[in-house]
């Protein structure tokens, strides 16, 4: 006589190949031939960087059909936008790219501000401020981006040396927003406060110490045999493939095509900075890396740049100007707020109300380290959107997977998906 647990041991496997068979056949495609299998990777697999799962379809070890599902961190981001004001919807996109979260606060202040015509009135001093941050995130991303894309094919010595460099970044970080993680440093008009006394003294001694770093991390990797035999000519994309997807940012450039948001549509000082971006040849996962890493290096001299130049810009009392000036836009210091009735009037409203921002749409895109991050906002008036939409750059790089992963080994999906480098925050959004 068959047991409970027998029955229900049998329900399952009969579930289970029920929607096995559903998968394979439910959308028209081909059924499974001879001994092919279906393999579900993830959503809890370290090597799927959060909660990706991909389901693969494979005979043998060799993938013949790869298909990715998302949606297992959505929080609705966009549409909780539509239900407060703009500025109180900064902190939310701290969780887009959480690993780099000034570079989101700055990419969405700029939509609004585009969208209120005041992006070019942001005091220089801003500006640069904005740019050292942004670049500081592009370097802390890529440093995670590589240290477990390393430790996933064995080289756990990188991920040390990368994270003891982003500890630095998250120091300054802390000094400069309060904050190691979730920022919400950037304001509509400008930053939240202005850098503290040697602050930047501290991010050009940290620029000196992870250039070593730079240097060390490629002697461990850059001519590793284990290491080339494991990303060259491994998930090549080509520049056509890469454009007709909608990649950006480094995976887009590590197939050879030439384009940055920063060149292509300069922003915030940008053009007047000297750096360069560079390109691959193949579009495999080893070009991928080497894009990233001279990526960080740019950053590095766009920082040196802007702390060379970065003006004092002091108002009439001497006070450092890092927002501008408009009390219908910007908050009052707390001292105004409690000795001028109009200024306590003027930050009731912003709190309350937001910003009057005018009717229109406009579409904005930044360089982020994941590509380009793009918020598309339409307003009525007044003080919160009537929709906003996000161009999450992880969500258009992660639509090549089923193209590129057929034809590869099951080993190969680790060093594919590491070369993407994505992050599920920002693609499920």
């Amino acid at each position: 006589m068959a047991t409970v647990q027998d029955i229900e041991v049998q329900d399952s496997v009969g579930r289970a190949a029920q929607a096995a068979e559903a998968w394979s056949s439910g959308d028209g495609s081909r059924e499974l031939e001879g001994e092919k299998m279906i393999l579900n990777m993830g959503p809890s697999h370290p090597s799927t960087h959060g909660v990706l799962r991909v389901v693969l379809e494979l005979d043998g070890e060799i993938i013949t059909k790869a298909t990715p599902e998302i949606g297992y961190l959505h929080r609705g981001d966009e549409k909780i936008a539509e239900n407060m004001t703009y500025m109180q919807f900064i902190p939310y996109t701290d969780r887009l790219d959480y690993l780099a979260p000034l570079a989101n606060n700055v990419a969405y202040a700029l939509a609004v501000e585009k969208l209120m015509g005041i992006d070019d009135k942001l005091p220089a001093r801003c500006q640069y401020l904005r740019v050292i941050c942004c670049e500081l995130a592009r370097i802390s991303a890529h440093l995670l981006g590589l240290g477990a894309f390393a430790m996933d094919l064995g080289a756990l010595t990188v991920f040390l040396h990368t994270f003891t460099e982003r500890e630095k970044i998250y120091n300054l970080c802390e000094s400069l927003t309060g904050a190691r993680f979730t920022t919400s440093y950037t304001r509509i008009g400008g930053l939240a406060r202005d850098c503290p006394v040697g602050w930047i003294d501290a991010v050009s001694k940290f620029c000196d110490e992870v250039e070593v770093n730079y240097d060390e991390t490629e002697k461990l990797l850059t001519r590793n045999r284990i290491w080339v035999d494991r990303t060259k000519d491994v998930g090549i994309i080509s520049g056509e493939e890469a454009v007709s997807f909608g990649l950006t940012g480094p995976n887009l450039r590590g197939s050879g095509v030439n384009y940055d948001v920063r060149k292509a549509h300069p922003y915030l000082i940008y053009d007047q900075l000297d750096f360069e971006v560079p390109l691959g040849s193949v579009g495999d996962c080893y070009d991928r890396y080497l894009v990233r890493m001279e990526e960080m290096r740019q950053s590095v001299r766009i920082i040196r740049q802007c702390i060379a130049g970065i003006p004092g810009g002091s108002d009439n009392q001497g006070n450092e100007r890092v927002n501008i000036d408009d009390g219908k836009i910007v908050l009052p210091s707390k001292e105004k707020v409690l000795t001028s009735m109009e200024e306590l009037i003027h930050q009731f409203i912003l709190v309350t109300q937001g910003v009057n921002v005018p009717r229109g749409e406009i579409y904005f895109g930044a360089e982020n380290p994941k590509g380009e991050l793009g918020f598309y906002i339409n307003s009525r008036g007044g003080g919160t959107p009537y929709r906003l939409k996000i161009r999450a750059p992880s969500f258009a790089n992660l639509s090549i997977l089923p193209k590129v992963l057929p034809g590869h080994m099951i080993s190969d999906v680790v060093s594919i998906l590491g070369s993407i480098d994505f992050v599920m925050g920002e693609c499920d959004r």
